[in-house]
């Protein structure tokens, strides 16, 4: 049985959610052992399916996890900019933790069993 979260230290609670959101976010949502959804901001979704990709593969590659962007340990959150077509971006991505329903946050985040991610990928305008 999974040890809950009262049961672990902020440290390692922090350290086992950010293991299931680079699961989660390196796979793009294919490791069914962390579940959720992804989602793109319409600016995001309205991009080229060459944009797109290149986000898609910036986020599920991004490592550079800092004080300033992960104050917690939890890889959370990731920001990055590119360049296509004469075109620059600035992208932001951030992954929410839900409980089994999307209604609320989960109460045990580090519980897979009970947690649903969102990573939601956006432009930072749009935040």
């Amino acid at each position: 049985m999974a040890q809950s979260s009262k049961d672990r230290s902020e440290a390692e609670t922090n350290a086992t959610i950010a293991e299931q959101n680079d699961r989660f976010r390196t796979t793009w949502g294919a490791d069914f052992t962390v579940p959720g959804q992804i989602m793109l901001t319409r600016g995001v979704a309205d991009l080229s399916p060459a944009a797109k990709a290149i986000i898609m593969q910036r986020v599920q590659k991004f490592s550079v996890f800092t004080q300033d962007n992960d104050p917690y340990g939890d890889h959370t959150f990731g920001a990055f900019e590119f360049e296509i077509a004469g075109n620059s971006y600035h992208i932001f991505w951030k992954i929410d933790l839900y409980d089994k329903d999307y209604s609320m946050g989960s109460d045990d985040p580090a519980d897979v069993a009970v947690t649903r991610r969102v990573l939601t990928v956006l432009h930072a305008s749009e935040y």
